[in-house]
């Protein structure tokens, strides 16, 4: 039976939604991930939290925002969070990134982990891996021994559901495609259930990390290369800043941001991040 109109429902179907509970929705997402919704995604919001009511047995948004608010709320607030973002990713996404990564940064950070140095990079929104597991093909491709040098990729995602699919590694062929078949097919193994695993010096390389971009950041150490892409985009304008700014004190002189398509550094970031390239930001030496 679907809500009627009258009752206040901004949106027609089986629970009562009103202008109130999505203003809730809205205030304890941006509080929790830092994501910004506004009225035009009503629809989205129902559509997707209705399935969460149904798991639950609630009968009202109403009840649903008293649980997600309340001491309880935390389990429920990580899933209404992974239910209401978008975890759209695929194999050398933006490929031009992971050409510069190759060209350009690449070479001297070989160098360097070949002295025994050290090198760390950072998928600061990895999704289900496959932009971690892409960084990884790229730094093999230039580093076949990386795994046995102080080299690592730290990927992080504030779905723990994505950073558990991330840590198991298994793709379809078709997800692989876009990655060069010379790599992942050396890289990756043939599961029984014809998808493709990540092999062990992938597994050795990727680090998977659950972590929310608002909240704490653990790490102390400082980065050779951060990739930020499609995800500051879902914020308001000053949690764009805030996210940009805390990246530079964790970026080594000369490291490497790279940032989203439809994205643009901002804020105070601006001043110390130069631009090296198409959505590519390059931190100056101090």
């Amino acid at each position: 039976m679907s809500a009627a109109p009258g009752r206040g429902s901004i949106v027609e179907g089986e629970f009562v939604f009103t202008a109130d509970d999505f203003r809730q929705i809205a205030e304890m997402l941006h509080a929790h991930a830092g994501i910004a919704l506004n009225e035009g995604k009503a629809a989205l919001v129902y559509s997707r939290l209705a399935k969460r009511l149904r798991t639950l047995g609630l009968s009202s948004f109403r009840d649903y925002c008293a649980l997600v608010e309340g001491a309880d709320g935390i389990d429920e607030r990580q899933k209404m969070t992974a239910a209401l973002t978008t975890n759209v990713t695929r194999f050398y996404r933006e490929p031009h990134h992971f050409d510069d990564l190759r060209d350009r940064v690449l070479p001297k950070l070989v160098e360097r982990a070949r002295a025994g140095g050290r090198v760390r990079l950072w998928s600061a929104a990895c999704s289900n891996g496959q932009e971690p597991y892409s960084m990884a093909l790229t730094l093999l491709s230039v580093l076949p021994e990386a795994a046995d040098l102080d080299v690592r990729i730290l990927a992080t995602d504030i779905d723990p559901n994505m950073v558990a699919q991330g840590h198991d590694g298994t793709y379809s062929e078709e997800a692989l495609e876009p990655a060069p078949a010379t790599l992942w097919r050396k890289y990756f193994n043939r599961s029984d259930r014809g998808s493709w695993t990540a092999g062990p010096q992938l597994k050795r390389l990727v680090s998977f990390k659950e972590l929310n971009l608002i909240g704490d950041w653990p790490m102390k150490g400082k980065f050779d290369a951060i990739f930020c892409r499609n995800v500051v985009i879902y914020f308001d304008d000053p949690t764009q800043e805030r996210v940009w700014s805390r990246f530079v004190p964790l970026m080594q002189p000369g490291a490497t941001l790279y940032i989203g398509h439809s994205e643009r550094v901002a804020g105070p970031a601006a001043n110390k991040l130069q631009t090296a390239g198409l959505t590519t930001y390059r931190l100056g030496a101090t």
